[in-house]
């Protein structure tokens, strides 16, 4: 994974952005089919919450966006749907070395990540297609695709899925208003090597779409940008997941 991916980009198509994000306001407030052309304020507060239970017992709310309904909350079950556990895996160099389903905590610390950000999985585990709860899934590529494209696009979703403020996210957290109610929180990640990075700058979730033979689909965003990225990751990294629910 080249970390360079995401911070570079921004910074090469700043003066487009500049312009889509100006065009992008203009559509917003003017009757858009996705937000009846209401505030930011007004549909923040508007939005209606539910809940789901994981196999860990761990409660979400969760939030209909479209024609889909997202876990608004990254996940942090400690075990499989059917009841069995998934191994945490704390060593650098042992999860370097895998090539089976493992999740840990941000810097091996739950006590200080586990409820905000949830746990960070390697992608074996999402392909073992037992890691969601009971009438949830993993979401593939093109549901993913379909909730960005809701959006507006990668170029302007990324503001209508971030937390808003900098509780969480490093400033400038660029145009986050969390239309959505998607709350993307900046978990960071695990890299191949063991290590862990990006905490409070950087969010990223696995898809369940597998690339060639070491890769997977992955979505990123950044506290400096207002893009979705898409990208493939080796399998070995450790990102975030999000649950969609099953129709």
């Amino acid at each position: 994974m080249k970390k360079r991916n995401i911070w570079f980009y921004p910074f090469i198509l700043l003066g487009m952005l500049v312009v889509l994000i100006s065009s992008c306001k203009k559509a917003d407030n003017s009757g858009s089919n996705a937000y009846n052309g209401k505030t930011n304020a007004v549909f923040n507060s508007s939005l209606i919450y539910s809940t789901m239970t994981d196999q860990d017992g761990n409660i979400y709310k969760t939030i209909k966006i479209g024609t889909q309904t997202w876990m608004a909350e990254n996940l942090r079950t400690t075990k499989y749907n059917d009841g069995t556990a998934i191994p945490n895996v704390t060593d650098g160099k042992a999860w370097t070395a895998l090539t089976t389903p493992a999740y840990s905590w941000y810097n091996n610390d739950a006590t200080v990540y586990e409820a905000i950000y949830g746990a960070l999985y390697n992608w074996y585990t999402v392909n073992t297609g037992k890691l969601s709860p009971t009438g949830w899934h993993i979401p593939n590529d093109d549901e993913w695709t379909t909730l960005i494209t809701f959006l507006g696009d990668e170029n302007v979703a990324g503001g209508k899925l971030k937390e808003i403020g900098t509780t969480h996210w490093i400033t400038p957290n660029t145009e986050a208003d969390n239309r959505s109610g998607f709350t993307a929180l900046p978990g960071g990640y695990r890299h191949i090597g063991g290590s862990f990075d990006y905490i409070g700058y950087s969010a990223a979730w696995w898809s369940s779409t597998a690339g060639n033979t070491d890769d997977a689909y992955t979505r990123f965003l950044g506290n400096n940008y207002n893009f979705v990225y898409s990208y493939t990751n080796n399998v070995g990294n450790g990102f975030s997941v999000r649950c969609v629910k099953d129709n």
